[in-house]
């Protein structure tokens, strides 16, 4: 603009001046730019140039938002923060080109308290079987599934199922902790009419189930026995991680993982001891006898 002219600015402390940062227009003393040793102490000690318009205004080609509170501080040597995220990252830019640094300081103490933390892991609580599959498929990650269920039962429970239901929910939870970064965890609450079953997934494909729950023929009436077998789910998570890789894990390796002894495994999938596929055999044969018979 013509009139505009660089000059050097000497003067008393009890000075006023006028400063136009940005188009808002602001008083104050020359004591009080130089009061702390910042860019705006060099600029009104006479050691440095300033450019003024022909009314005198002195021109400042920042914005002018928060110069108030600059100002502010630099009078009292401290000043309130705003309330907003927006503000105090605005405040924080104004303070490091003034070169305040207790003030930016306060900006970015400021900034960290409001900054939401961040969760750990995120845990998918699926809608639909749909959904579910899609998230198995879509998945780089081998994946454990937890169907949790409480209320899908028409039989009471025996004195130790509420306790153990918890314990599968309190592993699931802690096992996601842990591996969350390597497997894909999924909570799910609407499937089959399991209530607490374990299922593992490698490439897409189901390699192992751990049912947790049976059927326990009472004197008076039948029960519903929630088991809690942490051996074998820590083993098949840790077995799952053979599926991180996209290539097939080694049938040699799968066998050697393997918790039968004498037998060899499946492609793709975990057998069990004599008594563990009897009791899986006469669970199934419980299930299909209660779709069957459903009263």
């Amino acid at each position: 603009m013509s009139g505009d002219q660089k000059t050097f600015l000497k003067g008393h402390s009890s000075q006023y001046v006028k400063l136009n940062v940005g188009g808002r227009l602001y008083y104050t003393t020359i004591g009080t730019l130089t009061k702390h040793d910042t860019m705006l102490s060099a600029m009104f000690s006479g050691r440095m140039e300033v450019l003024t318009d022909s009314e005198g205004w002195i021109l400042i080609d920042r914005c002018g938002n928060h110069f108030g509170t600059i100002l502010n501080y630099l009078r009292d040597g401290t000043v309130p923060l705003p309330e907003s995220h927006k503000e105090i990252a605005e405040l924080l830019a104004e303070a490091k080109y003034y070169c305040i640094t207790e003030l930016a300081m306060s900006c970015e103490r400021a900034l960290l308290a409001h900054q939401e933390p961040k969760p750990i892991c995120r845990i998918p609580l699926i809608t639909s079987q749909k959904e579910e599959q899609l998230l198995i498929s879509s998945s780089s990650k081998p994946a454990v599934i937890l169907v949790v269920q409480r209320q899908n039962n028409k039989y009471s429970y025996t004195s130790t199922s509420d306790d153990n239901l918890l314990k599968n929910i309190e592993l699931f939870d802690k096992l996601s902790l842990r591996f969350n970064e390597r497997i894909l965890f999924i909570k799910d609450v609407i499937g089959p009419s399991e209530i607490c079953c374990w299922s593992f997934y490698g490439h897409g494909k189901k390699v192992a189930e751990v049912c947790c729950t049976s059927i326990v023929y009472a004197t008076d009436r039948k029960h519903t026995k929630v088991e809690f077998p942490e051996a074998r789910i820590y083993e098949e998570t840790l077995q799952v991680l053979l599926y991180e890789n996209r290539n097939a894990p080694d049938q040699e390796l799968l066998q050697a993982t393997s918790s039968v002894r004498g037998a060899v495994a499946a492609p793709g999938m975990q057998q069990y001891t004599s008594d563990e596929e009897e009791e899986r055999t006469s669970l199934a044969r419980l299930r299909s006898n209660k779709r069957n018979n459903p009263t």
